[in-house]
């Protein structure tokens, strides 16, 4: 049988992660009284857009690493895309919001942006060597 140590962590990570965002989307519509959408609440928009930016982009790359650990990739690369996939998207929610970091933002998604071409690129030499 085949442990995934390394996916499992993550996703455990990215998961407690989800549902910080989920429970601020939450509370954020209790406060502003707004049962579906945003009812034009910047405030909200930026709750919603963060988590529904941080489901856009964590799925694929969890396939990504479960496939690559599952295919025995080196664990040091696959902790190195890991962490570096975590710290991006802490990055990218702090940037977000009504008078937020427009930089850590950046540096969010450039960073998700690298991991994400990083792995795929490793499982594409991976696959083709």
């Amino acid at each position: 049988m085949t442990s995934l140590p390394i996916t499992l962590a993550t996703a455990s990570t990215l998961g407690i992660m989800l549902i910080w965002l989920s429970a601020r989307v939450i509370a954020s519509r209790v406060k502003n009284q707004a049962l579906i959408g945003d009812q034009g609440n910047e405030e909200l928009l930026f709750a919603i857009r963060t988590q529904a930016n941080f489901s856009e982009y964590t799925p694929l790359f969890l396939i990504l690493l479960g496939l690559l650990e599952f295919h025995h990739a080196n664990p040091t690369a696959l902790k190195v895309f890991a962490g570096l996939f975590i710290v991006s998207r802490l990055a990218h929610v702090l940037g977000m919001g009504v008078g937020a970091n427009l930089r850590l933002r950046q540096l969010g998604m450039v960073g998700t942006f690298t991991v994400l071409l990083a792995a795929s690129i490793h499982g594409l030499y991976s696959v083709l060597s």
